[in-house]
C-alpha cells in the first residue's frame, strides 16, 4: 500500500526556552509544497461567492424544498441562481431601508432553509456581520448573543418565533425588528410590539424594499463576514470574528485539495443540508458548493425523515457528524442480524474480503465491484444513489464505524478536524488511504501546521513519535473573538492559534487526535490524568455508547458514569437469563459488574497504568444530551455541567467505594 509523506517540512523544530514548551517541525500538505494556492480572481468576498455564480449559472439550480401538499411530500421544487440573486438583492434593500448601514449585526434563527441562505446572503452583499442565533442553545443563549452583538434584526423560522420571544424585555434593548421566514400569527405580532419592536411576515418585509436602491458597499478581505458563537464547555459563547480572507482562503485550499485528488466538485454536484448553517462546518461546505453553481436541497428537519430526503434529492456529498453515522451504522447492523444466517455470512463475506483489498491500496471502486452490486448497492441506494464522498466531522469518528463506512458505502469516506476558529477544515483525510484509518489525515494546502510540547502531560513535539498541542497558521484562522481581547490572547501567539486538541503525527503525515490539552486533572497520590485519552480507549468498548470519567487532587482512584448500549444489554441479559426493562438493568448489579469487565478488558489490552482504571462506575439509562445541559450542539461534552448534575451520584460511588 501507497504511504509515502504527505506533509513537507517548511520550518525546524525548536527545543523550549525561556520556559516556554518546545516545538516540532512546521508543515504544510505535499500538495502545498510549492506555495499555497493561489487567491481566486475577483474572489475577495463571500458575496463575491455568490455573485460570480448567478453571472456564470444563472439558470443553474440553486436552493431546493420539498413543498407539503394536503400532507403530502412532493418532490423537490427549485429556485434558480437568478432568482434567488433577484430576492436577496430585494431583501437588502429592505434591510438598509430600515437603516442598517454595512458592519451592523444581522442575527439569523432557525433550521436550514432557503430563506436562511437568502438572509445570509443579504448579509453579504451589504457588508453586514452575520450572526447565527443557535437552534439548540435555549432562549438564555439566544438573548445573550443578540446582547452581546448588539443585534438590531433578526430573522427566524416561524416556528421558533415564540423561543425569540422568550428572550425579552432583556433582548428588546437591542433588537428592533423581526423577520419571520414565513408568516406572524397576530398574536404574536401583538406580543412583539409591546417591547417596541416591529415584526413582519417574509412578504410583508419584502415588499419594504420593492422600490428603494441601495448601493453595494465596497467590501475588502479583512472585512468581518459573521460573528459565529461557539457554545464552549464552559461560560458563556464566544462569538469568533471570522473574516471574508478566511471563507475564500478555505474555499481555495478546498478546491486545491479535491483536485489535486480527482474529486473536484462541479456544477452537477448536489449536496443535502441538513447539518445546521449556524455552525462554520456546513457553512463553509454550502460555500464551497456555491462557487461551483452547485444545487443545495434541504431536508425536512425531522432526523427520521432523513433517509426520504436523500432518496428523493439524490445527493452526491453527504456531509454527517458522527453521532449521525453512528445512528445509520447501528440500523445497519440491525438488518443484517435479521436477515438470517445466509444473508449475514454473505455480507460478512464480501466485507472481509473488500476490506482485505482496501488495505492492500486497491481503490474502492475496484475492491469489489461484483460485491458492490450484489451486496452494499442498498447502502448506496439507502443514501440516495448517487453519493461518491461522505465527510464526517465535529468531532471524532470512531475508526470501527468509518472502517465500515468505506468497505459499505461504495463511496469515499473522509474523516476532517477544524474549529470555528480555523474556519472548520484544516485537516481531512484522503480518498483511498486505508493507513489513514482513524485519523483527520493531513493539513489542507492553505495552512502551516507544528506540535507544540505539552511536558505536564507527557507529550513531546520533537519525540520520535511527535505528540503535542496541534498549533495552526494561515489565512483561514478566525479575527478574534468579539470584545474578549484577553480571551483572544491565550489562544493566538504569534500569529499561531492554539487549538487545545493533542495531535500525534502518524509515520505518512496524518495527524492522530489524541487527546484534549485543558482535560486533565491530578489525583491524590500525585498522579496526573489524562481525561480525553481515557475516554477514547474505554470507548472502544462496544457494549456502551458514551463514558464520562471524572477524579480530582482528594480522591486517589476515578469514577465514571456510563451510557450503555441498549440493544447491546439486552442481548447479554437475555443469554444469561436477567430480566427487567432498560432502566432497571442499569441498577442491576450483575450488569455493571459485566460493564466493570469490558471496561476492565480494554484497559489491559490497552496497558493503562493501575491508577488509569475506573474503580465505580454508575449506568445512566438516558444519553448525555443539550436538554440537560451535558454537552455541546457538536456532541462535546460539557465537564462542569456534568460534575453538577451527576453529583451526588459521584459523591455516592466515592463513599460506598472505600
Amino acid at each position: 500500500m501507497a504511504t509515502e509523506k504527505l506533509i513537507v517540512e517548511v520550518e525546524a523544530g525548536k527545543e523550549g526556552q525561556d520556559g516556554k514548551p518546545s516545538t516540532g517541525p512546521v508543515y504544510r500538505s505535499l500538495f502545498a509544497k510549492d506555495g499555497f494556492p493561489p487567491p481566486i480572481p475577483g474572489l475577495d468576498s463571500c458575496w463575491d461567492i455568490f455573485r460570480m455564480s448567478v453571472e456564470k449559472y444563472p439558470n443553474n439550480r440553486m436552493l431546493g424544498r420539498r413543498e407539503e401538499v394536503d400532507g403530502k411530500f412532493g418532490t423537490y421544487t427549485w429556485m434558480t441562481y437568478k432568482e434567488v440573486y433577484d430576492i436577496v438583492i430585494n431583501l437588502g434593500n429592505s434591510i438598509r431601508n430600515l437603516g442598517i448601514e454595512q458592519g451592523g449585526p444581522c442575527g439569523i434563527f432557525g433550521a436550514n432553509c432557503s430563506e436562511w441562505i437568502m438572509s445570509m446572503e443579504a448579509c453579504n452583499a451589504h457588508g453586514l456581520y452575520c450572526v447565527p442565533l443557535y437552534d439548540t442553545l435555549g432562549a438564555g443563549a439566544v438573548e445573550f448573543i443578540i446582547c452581546h452583538a448588539e443585534v438590531e434584526i433578526v430573522f427566524v423560522e416561524e416556528k421558533k418565533i415564540p423561543e425569540l420571544l422568550k428572550t425579552f424585555p432583556g433582548a428588546a434593548k437591542y433588537l428592533k425588528t423581526i423577520v419571520s421566514f414565513r408568516k406572524v400569527a397576530p398574536q404574536q405580532k401583538e406580543e412583539v410590539e409591546k417591547f417596541g419592536v416591529a415584526i413582519y411576515s417574509w412578504d410583508e418585509f419584502l415588499s419594504l424594499g420593492k422600490d428603494k436602491h441601495f448601493a453595494l458597499p465596497v467590501k475588502k478581505k479583512s472585512d468581518i463576514c459573521t460573528i459565529m458563537y461557539t457554545s464552549g464547555t464552559t461560560g458563556d459563547p464566544k462569538g469568533v470574528l471570522i473574516s471574508n480572507n478566511s471563507i475564500v482562503a478555505l474555499i481555495a485550499g478546498v478546491k486545491c485539495l479535491l483536485a489535486s485528488v480527482n474529486e473536484a466538485l462541479n456544477a452537477n454536484d448536489v449536496y443535502i443540508s441538513y447539518l445546521p448553517l449556524a455552525h462554520i462546518f456546513d457553512r463553509v461546505i454550502e460555500e464551497c458548493f456555491i462557487i461551483h453553481g452547485a444545487s443545495i436541497g434541504f431536508w425536512r428537519g425531522d432526523v427520521k425523515l432523513l433517509v426520504e430526503d436523500l432518496a428523493e434529492l439524490k445527493p452526491t456529498v453527504f456531509c454527517a457528524v458522527p453521532r449521525v453515522l453512528d445512528r445509520i451504522h447501528s440500523g445497519l447492523q440491525q438488518k443484517i442480524a435479521a436477515g438470517g444466517f445466509l444473508k449475514s455470512t454473505l455480507f460478512n463475506l464480501a466485507y472481509a474480503y473488500k476490506l482485505r483489498n482496501l488495505k492492500k491500496g486497491v481503490k474502492h471502486s475496484e475492491a469489489a465491484s461484483l460485491f458492490d452490486r450484489v451486496v452494499f448497492n442498498k447502502v448506496k441506494e439507502g443514501l440516495g444513489g448517487n453519493v461518491r464522498l461522505i465527510l464526517s466531522g465535529a468531532a471524532p469518528l470512531a475508526s470501527h464505524v468509518e472502517e465500515f463506512f468505506r468497505v459499505v458505502s461504495c463511496s469515499h469516506v473522509l474523516q476532517g478536524y477544524g474549529l470555528t476558529e480555523t474556519c472548520a477544515g484544516t485537516f481531512v483525510s484522503l480518498p483511498d488511504r486505508m493507513d489513514m484509518l482513524g485519523t483527520v489525515g493531513p493539513p489542507v494546502p492553505n495552512v502551516d501546521v507544528c506540535l507544540e510540547s505539552v511536558p505536564e502531560m507527557g507529550y513531546d513535539a520533537l519525540s520520535s513519535t511527535p505528540r503535542g498541542e496541534v498549533c495552526v497558521r494561515g489565512d483561514t484562522l478566525f479575527s478574534g473573538y468579539f470584545k474578549r481581547e484577553d480571551l483572544t490572547q491565550e489562544v493566538l501567539v504569534d500569529g499561531w492559534f492554539h487549538t487545545g486538541d493533542v495531535g500525534e503525527w502518524q509515520p505518512n503525515g496524518a495527524l492522530k487526535i489524541i487527546d484534549r490539552k485543558k482535560n486533565i486533572f491530578k489525583l491524590s497520590q500525585g498522579e496526573y490524568v489524562a481525561v480525553e485519552n481515557l475516554e477514547n480507549v474505554y470507548g472502544l468498548v462496544s457494549v456502551i455508547d458514551s463514558i464520562w470519567i471524572y477524579g480530582n487532587s482528594f480522591e486517589s482512584f476515578l469514577v465514571a458514569v456510563v451510557n450503555p448500549n441498549k440493544q447491546a444489554i439486552e442481548q447479554w441479559v437475555a443469554e444469561n437469563g436477567i430480566s427487567g426493562d432498560f432502566s432497571s438493568l442499569c441498577e442491576n448489579p450483575k450488569v455493571k459488574e459485566f460493564i466493570m469487565g469490558e471496561l476492565s478488558k480494554v484497559g489491559k489490552e490497552k496497558k493503562l497504568k493501575g491508577f488509569e482504571f475506573v474503580k465505580a462506575l454508575h449506568l445512566d439509562p438516558e444519553p448525555f444530551d443539550m436538554e440537560r445541559d451535558l454537552i455541546t450542539p457538536t456532541y462535546k461534552k460539557k465537564r462542569p455541567q456534568l460534575l453538577k448534575y451527576y453529583q451526588n451520584v459521584i459523591d455516592a460511588m466515592y463513599k460506598n467505594s472505600k
